[in-house]
């Protein structure tokens, strides 16, 4: 299945590429690596971890601001946070807490206890039932929780999308090229919001084809241009030569009989 996606927030080089090679090789995860908290702030909207491992003593702004601002913005406030600092002072502790941070670890930590506290994290947010393992996207809880916070946006446009024949293509190449398809277009969504939406935008998953997004953007047509075309361009990836060429699967149903049918394309209407 698909790697988790991890953010780390951390200016000191040598931690950095410590965690980096760690994590990559012995928790399996594509970690993506700030030095700054403006950057990290960024990175995490464009590119949608599924945790943030942040450090509080940062060059620029501290970690707590870079926690503050995630958590005031609806794409990013659920993403799971682990602070790792030097300060153990209680006051600093329950600050992070306050702020909503997921874990608070202390420098020196073990290598072996934060791989450990990461996938207990990472566990706990699907279990729970907030995003979806593969795109990374919310789920319907936390889009239906967000929606009343969105209604002060008198300019706020809700997309509706649906990847048509996503799952005759799942019922042809199985769970795990569904997954990888799925991690695909969480991507095409969140680096799209990220480089044409605001920072007041959410989207989310309501089923494995069916997505919203709220926007307020001034290029909508942008926007969704940039969906439509990445999608219909890299998905075809997933397919066979033969499918490809065919331009359609060949699917039974129930009754035995075969159907034609298309490949994935998407759906997309204005609510």
């Amino acid at each position: 299945m698909s790697k988790k996606r991890l953010l780390l927030v951390e200016d000191d080089p040598d931690v950095a590429e410590l965690l980096i090679t760690y994590l990559s090789v012995e928790g399996g995860y594509e970690v993506h690596h700030a030095d700054l908290g403006e950057d990290g702030i960024s990175m995490a909207r464009a590119k949608f971890p599924n945790l943030i491992v942040l450090d509080v003593m940062l060059p620029d702004i501290d970690g707590f601001d870079v926690a503050r601002s995630l958590r005031t913005t609806l794409l990013t406030r659920h993403i799971p946070i682990m602070f790792l600092t030097q300060r153990d002072r209680r006051s600093d502790k329950i600050t992070g807490l306050e702020l909503g941070a997921d874990d608070y670890l202390g420098k020196p930590f073990d290598l072996t206890e934060l791989l450990l506290r990461i996938q207990g994290s990472l566990h706990r947010s699907t279990r729970e039932q907030l995003y979806d393992p593969n795109t990374g996207l919310p789920l319907r809880a936390i889009i239906e929780e967000d929606m009343p916070k969105l209604a002060k946006f008198t300019n706020c446009t809700t997309i509706n999308i649906e990847i048509a024949g996503m799952r005759s293509f799942r019922d042809v190449y199985g769970f795990v090229a569904a997954g990888y398809l799925l991690e695909f277009f969480g991507l095409i969504i969140t680096e799209s919001l990220a480089k044409l939406g605001t920072v007041d935008d959410l989207a989310g998953m309501y089923t494995e084809d069916r997505y919203v997004i709220f926007t307020m953007t001034e290029h909508l047509n942008d926007l969704v241009t940039m969906i439509k075309t990445r999608f219909d361009e890299g998905s075809k990836a997933f397919y066979t030569f033969l499918d490809r060429e065919r331009g359609h699967l060949l699917v039974y149903d129930p009754d035995g009989y075969m159907r034609h049918v298309p490949l994935m394309h998407l759906e997309i209407a204005f609510g």
